[in-house]
């Protein structure tokens, strides 16, 4: 259930499992996954983006257009501004889980380390004491942990849903990995 029935300000489905080449590369990159994260908020013009985040329209342009492309944006709305058409792009889903993607694809795509990314993000946060963070180890099955994982999205997602307010972003990094950590016999 939904905390704040207002995000986004358009219909999506709630999640859409990615698998192709072209949709990994289209959310592999730095500045589209910030487009994707911005559109978790609201519909957005491509003006609009490219003031949040700094870049010219015509960069942002087509990397809409990438995601378009791909499936994982659409035109939710059109608004008439001085002769022309305005579009306001949405997200397709709220979550994209990347699926079973075969190992050969994998050495092609430009990954991005989501915990390396928020490691380097948070640096400042860390100086100023202003960072929250956990770190566990704990001996599971894998279905233990699959099923834990889908309680983890669930908190995601109501951190997705939480109320816009305030002046500070706050970023939220899961992840869930096997290990080579020492276990007790």
């Amino acid at each position: 259930m939904s905390i704040n029935s207002q995000l986004p300000d358009y219909d999506l489905v709630d999640r859409i499992v990615v698998t192709t080449p072209v949709e990994l590369r289209a959310m592999a990159n730095p500045l589209r996954s910030t487009v994707l994260d911005l559109l978790l908020e609201r519909a957005a013009t491509v003006s609009e983006l490219a003031s949040a985040i700094g870049r010219p329209k015509s960069t942002v342009a087509h990397h809409v257009k990438v995601l378009v492309d791909a499936g994982m944006l659409r035109v939710v709305r059109t608004r008439r501004v001085r002769a022309i058409d305005e579009r306001f792009y949405g997200r397709t889903a709220r979550v994209f889980f990347v699926g079973q993607v075969p190992l050969e694809q994998m050495a092609a795509l430009p990954w991005t380390n989501f915990l390396a990314d928020a490691a380097a993000e948070s640096m400042p946060a860390y100086r100023a004491d202003r960072m929250f963070a956990l770190h566990r180890y704990a001996r599971v099955s894998r279905q233990q942990a699959r099923e834990f994982w889908e309680r983890v999205f669930q908190v995601v997602d109501e951190f997705n849903q939480l109320p816009r307010e305030g002046e500070q972003v706050y970023g939220f990094v899961v992840g869930l990995y096997p290990t080579d950590h020492p276990t007790l016999p």
